[in-house]
């Protein structure tokens, strides 16, 4: 994507079968922006850095000690990319980036309408690549992956102490390829197992419904190129069917490009108030104000979670802070930072974080250093179920065996109304009669055992159990505070 000649990385519109948290890039008018435009942010001349200077000759003379003494033959290119990356890697900060010329052009392929991939956004954190959020209907949220989850194996292979775009190379693989991930759960014990089959997973970013009781709901599974002109489209398709009421939905959303979430706050935001503030390395700050005179003529309420992070951050905090709406679901990902890149000219490039953003009211929601995410107004934790994995029982489950893919199981038994009698893990008589339940009513050979066609379907179940809106607590907690608001 070219914006003036300068030719950007789109951070975080992809969640390609692994990628970079999504970020708050900077393109457009005004302020900060504008400077990153005219290249004074990132373009620094180091010829006129005395700190340089006075470090050159010790570069100068690994460059020529490896060069002529190591035993292995190496590459000029090899050696200033590890250089760069090196430096990358000194801020310890998980949003900056050095990718090579084969990464960088990876990354330009995967800005389709479409991908190849698993479906899921990830940062490094701890030294751990760490889910942020699965894509909304992608693989990964089919098999179970959740915000939090942190990645140790890729079929066998460590990710430990690896770049993201290291980590997310050994992840890549052929649509119907098979990646093995072993993930560490907060509150798990036991490290958990998930199969994940790649697969093609559109960009679509906008989602328009209504609801029973003329409830409009949006969903914004991320924030990209044409995301807010989608978001105007579908706002004005409620409207014209006479709405009430509006939930818009970025729980699990990443985040993505800043242009495109003040484009949005414009539609939303009355009164032309601040929607977020931008502060660089120097304390200078810049307000960004909406455009919207009046307030829309009926209430709005916005869901978040912990997969809410940087630019659905930015909304939520907007429309709560400066609209007065009121946000329901979970504590947010907090994540305050702004990234933009810079290219070379054999096209690898430099993603760094060069400003904060603050809320209206001036808070740094930043995990580190920050107040650690955006709070709601109304807490709703997510049921027991929703943490459970769906088995993929390469070998049937059958009675008397205790493991924590029966452990599962019976918690999905459990949410579907089919009463195993306990979630412990131990697959009792009770538990082989909710199986052959389940089996009967899906016209499946009631056999007590969940093998892997059982296993297959009763996935199926499940996710549409969790996406019915009946089922979903935090959205109808939602729906219910815009009706009494509507009255």
């Amino acid at each position: 994507m070219v914006f003036k000649g300068r030719t950007v990385a789109v951070i975080a519109i992809v969640a390609i079968v692994f990628s970079s948290l999504g970020t708050a890039l900077i393109v457009g008018k005004g302020g900060l922006i504008d400077q990153w435009e005219a290249g004074t942010l990132l373009s620094g001349d180091p010829s006129q850095d005395a700190s340089f200077e006075e470090h050159a000759d010790k570069l100068r003379q690994a460059y020529a000690v490896i060069k002529g003494s190591y035993v292995h033959e190496v590459s000029d290119q090899k050696l200033i990319d590890g250089a760069i990356q090196g430096m990358v890697s000194a801020l310890g900060d998980p949003y900056s980036a050095y990718m090579t010329p084969k990464q960088a052009n990876q990354f330009k392929e995967d800005l389709q309408s479409s991908f190849t991939g698993i479906g899921a956004e990830v940062t490094i954190k701890n030294g751990r690549l760490t889910i942020i959020s699965p894509i909304k209907g992608s693989p990964a949220e089919k098999a179970g992956v959740r915000p939090d989850d942190q990645v140790l194996k890729v079929n066998g292979q460590s990710l430990e102490g690896l770049d993201v775009n290291t980590a997310v190379g050994k992840i890549r693989g052929p649509k119907g390829s098979k990646a093995n991930l072993e993930i560490i759960r907060p509150g798990v014990r036991e490290p958990l197992h998930i199969t994940i089959v790649r697969d093609e997973i559109s960009l679509h970013t906008v989602e328009a419904t209504m609801l029973p009781d003329k409830i409009g709901r949006i969903t914004v599974t991320q924030f990209s190129e044409n995301t807010a002109k989608d978001f105007a489209g579908g706002l004005k398709k409620l409207e014209g069917e006479g709405m009430k009421g509006l939930v818009i939905d970025v729980r699990g959303n990443p985040g993505g490009l800043l242009p495109v979430v003040l484009e949005m706050c414009d539609q939303l935001v009355p009164g032309k108030k601040a929607v977020m503030i931008m502060e660089d390395k120097e304390g200078n700050r810049k307000t960004y104000t909406s455009k919207l005179d009046q307030a829309k003529p009926y209430p709005v309420t916005v869901l978040i979670d912990k997969g809410s992070a940087s630019a659905s951050e930015i909304l939520a905090a907007a429309l709560r802070e400066s609209a007065g709406y009121p946000l329901v679901g979970e504590t947010s990902f907090g994540k305050g930072t702004v990234q933009t890149t810079e290219e070379f000219d054999d096209g690898s490039n430099i993603k760094l974080t060069m400003a904060k953003w603050l809320t209206p009211k001036g808070n740094w929601v930043h995990q580190q250093g920050g107040t650690k995410g955006i709070k709601p107004d109304v807490k709703v934790p997510l049921p027991s179920y929703m943490h459970a994995i769906p088995p993929q029982a390469e070998k049937p489950l059958v009675r008397d065996q205790n493991s924590t893919e029966i452990k599962h199981m019976q918690t999905i038994l459990d949410a579907l109304g089919y009463n195993p009698g306990r979630q412990d893990g131990y697959f009792d008589e009770r538990t082989e009669q909710a199986v052959k339940a389940f089996q009967k009513t899906k016209s499946l050979p009631q056999t007590g055992q969940l093998d892997q066609k059982s296993a297959e379907v009763l996935q199926t179940a499940f996710i549409d159990f969790v996406r019915d809106p009946k089922n979903d607590v935090q959205l109808q907690v939602a729906v219910e505070l815009l009706k009494k608001k509507a009255k």
